[in-house]
Order: structure tokens, then sequence, then C-alpha cells
């Protein structure tokens, strides 16, 4: 049986849903398909004996005035919670203990973090010559303006902490654009970084708070807000063998479900899955361009969580702690949710994100449940300070082979790959994290700019 649809969507993700969304907000008729049993890609929420755990995102940024659209086009069916004032303070990891992220120039110079040298360094930086390297990576960038030690106890964990990857394999430009963007225009991080404050914002501009944010009582609120609003009638899970080719100027996309092959004919098509998934979803593509789209590696992640009924008084008040590379420990690092948003433990308790693996450790994600609760266990005394023998209340455990995209040097021939697809058929619009950044504020600012174009 043939249906036909203005546009289909594929993947139910928190891009694919949110571009379904504002479609169907401004009239369009759509349908979303999904190859999971479930909506939500990585995000899932799981309440469990009073805590709240995510498997997959726990926060994102406001750094687009469409995060807070988003919400406000909602109306009240899922709200958005910014993050407690505790949020603002980080630590990381050296010795024995975690340090705070200097927060102001007193902290600067008193943070046991960084090279007396590097401190001084620093106020050097608008003055030093900018890179000529396209490829320099953020490790190189940033030891080049800033020192060595600032990338091993500041630029390290931060990546390992965001890309769970290598910063000296990622390339400024790909894995952090502004940043790259500040030394090319403005010659420096600093003096960009006062230009960029300096500059005029319209009233929606300022929407874009840059405050850490989640949906009230955790991220499955806002798809299955999304969800509701575009009609579950409209998605479809469990829709495998996905196939979408040209017909004319519309196209032809077959799936199965149950046993049973399905066609929709569309105008328009918008694809939001992995970089892997596209070589069977879209077969007309030649191998050569196919093999720069699809080029793309995701780091493997293992996250747990982990909730204490009562901390004793030894709650930890930030947004978490993350762990350079040159510590040699096995955790990445260590998140506080409870800390950042109300409700999600008990009162006197605690909810943690732990993140093990990443592109350094792939080989973790073969550790078993055993040995991962026994490596919680230990680190809940020797590096969040509880008596021994403290163990964990709760604990949850989330494995994803393919967690986070690396943006490496081979982007640049993915987004040719792409631009070149959509410049031959322009009805298709490919989207998703394998392009335009990683985090919630990313993907969506993706989807609204693509409903857009659609």
């Amino acid at each position: 049986m043939m249906t036909k649809r203005d546009i289909v969507v594929i993947g139910a993700g928190v891009t694919g849903l949110t571009c379904a969304y504002e479609l169907r907000r401004k009239g369009r008729d759509v349908e979303v398909l999904e190859v999971q049993d479930r909506i939500g890609g990585q995000i899932n929420t799981h309440h469990i004996d009073g805590f709240t755990f995510e498997s997959g995102p726990n926060t994102g940024v406001v750094k687009y005035p469409e995060v807070v659209e988003l919400f406000e086009h909602l109306d009240g069916a899922c709200q958005l919670e910014t993050a407690l004032e505790s949020s603002k303070r980080r630590l990381i990891w050296k010795g024995d203990n975690f340090h705070a992220l200097p927060s102001g120039l007193g902290s600067a110079i008193t943070t046991p973090l960084f090279k007396f040298s590097d401190k001084l360094r620093i106020l050097g930086e608008p003055w030093r010559a900018k890179g000529t390297d396209p490829n320099e990576s953020v490790g190189e960038l940033a030891a080049r303006r800033l020192g060595k030690s600032f990338v091993d106890y500041a630029v390290d964990p931060f990546l390992s902490g965001v890309y769970a990857g290598d910063p000296y394999k990622l390339p400024a430009r790909c894995a952090m654009p502004k940043l790259y963007l500040l030394e090319q225009n403005y010659g420096s991080f600093i003096k960009g970084s006062i230009a960029k404050a300096k500059q005029p914002k319209s009233e929606r501009d300022k929407k874009a708070t840059k405050k850490v944010f989640s949906a009230k009582g955790g991220f499955s609120n806002l798809i299955n807000a999304m969800a509701d609003a575009i009609g579950k009638d409209n998605i479809t899970t469990s829709a495998t063998g996905i196939n979408i080719n040209p017909e004319g100027d519309r196209w032809f996309i077959t799936y199965t479900k149950e046993g049973q092959q399905h066609a929709i004919m569309a105008d328009k098509v918008v694809t939001t899955c992995g970089a892997y998934a596209l070589p069977q979803i879209l077969p007309f593509v030649d191998k050569e361009t196919m093999d720069d789209l699809s080029n793309l590696y995701y780091a493997p992640v293992i996250q747990i969580g982990v909730g204490i009924k009562d901390c004793e008084g030894n709650q930890w008040k930030a947004f978490g702690g993350l762990i350079p590379s040159k510590e040699k420990k096995d955790v990445l690092g260590i998140l506080f949710p409870s800390a950042c948003f109300e409700g999600r433990s008990p009162e006197e308790g605690a909810a943690m994100a732990y993140f093990i693996g990443g592109t350094r450790h792939p080989e973790f994600l073969e550790k078993s449940d055993d040995e991962l609760t026994a490596l919680v266990n230990k680190t809940l005394v020797e590096m969040l300070k509880h008596d021994d023998g403290k163990k964990a209340d709760a604990i949850r455990i989330f494995r994803h082979e393919r967690a986070i995209p690396q943006y490496m040097p081979n982007t640049d021939q993915r987004l040719a790959a792409i631009k070149k697809i959509e410049s031959q058929y322009p009805t298709i619009r490919i989207a998703g994290n394998l392009r335009d950044g990683i985090g919630i504020g990313d993907r969506i600012k993706q989807a609204f700019d693509v409903a857009a174009e659609m």
C-alpha cells in the first residue's frame, strides 16, 4: 500500500523530532520513521528509586534563541529548566583532589591547576601571532596561545567531557569553530571575547543566555511533548530496512515493519540518523560520495547513573568534575545532575553520571557490569571522599558503542559530499550530528534551520 506525504523525516531523535514538530507547527504533512522501537535516540530518562538518570545527554546550553523558542512553542507541555547557581562551579582532578576551575583573576592566580609561567603567559595572549595551519588541533592551538598546563588541566578534560576525545586529534576549526574564529577574526581569544561581548544584541539574541539547561523532569519529557504535538499516528517506530530513492521530482521510500513492507511517496525528505546508517538508507548515492559522507567515527562511551540516598553531608555542589588524561584514571568525568536541577535525587542524597571509555579507552566498553560497579564504589571513596565502605544505592549502566561523533580533518569531505547531494537533489536535507555540532542546543538550532528550508 502506498501513502503520500509532504515531508518524511528519518530518525526520531531530538533533531528529527524538533524538525518534524516545527514543520507540523507550520501546517505541513509530516511522517517520522524510526528504526528503533522507541523515540528519543540517545535521549532516555529513567526514574529509579527517587533518582532521575539520563542514559544520554544530561544537559544542554542555551546558546541559541531557538532553544528557548522550542519550549515557548510547546506552551507548557514541557518546561525549560535552567541549572541552579551551584552548577557554575566546575571541578578538575589533579593529584588526589578535585580543584575548582578559576572563575576570576584571584582564583586564576592561586589555582594549583596551571603552572605559574603559563599564568603569566596568558597576559601576552592578545599579542601572540595567530596560527596559519587550518588543521591545527584544539590542543596545539591552546598550547600555543595559553601554555601546555592549560591544555593538560582545562582543554584536555573539557574535550574529554564534550567529545570523549583527544584534543590533539580534533582540529579546532571543526571541533571548536567559535574558538578558532576568535583567533582568526580578532587575532586573540581575549580580544575576540571582549569584542563579541560589546556587539549589540536584539531582544531575540538575548534569549541565548548561555545557561545550562534541561527539561523539567528530564529530557524524555521534551521528546514526549514534541511527539504528542506531532501526533503519534505520524511517527512510525521499528521501521527497519529504510530505503530512499528519487523518483522524478519526488522520493520513493520503503521500509519494513512487523514483516510487512510499506511505501511512501514524499515531496521532500530529511535524514537525521547517524552517518553510519546512510549507506543503506541512501542507495542512490555513488560509492565515492557515500564513502566521504559516512566517514565519521563515533567514540564509544559508557554512562553510569549513580544514586546515593544519604550523602551524610558530603554533597558535591558543582556541575561536575572532569579528569585530565594525564592523571591516568579510569573515569573521564563525573557530573552531578542533582546539584544542577531540583528533584533529581532524595533531598539528602545525590544523583551522578559517570562517563567511561571514549576514544582513548574504547576497550572499557567490554568491562562487565560487576567491574563497572566496583569501579564506581571505589571512586566514591577515593575521589568523592565518602567514608570507607560507602556504596551506591542505585546504579544503572548504559553502553553506547557509537556515542559522540569526532569532527576530524575528514569533516571537509563529509560536508562537501552533503553539499553535492543536496545540490543535485534540492528536496533532500542530510542533517543530524554528522554536522553543525553535537550538543542538544546545536541539534535544536539545526532542526529549526532545516525546517525553515523545507
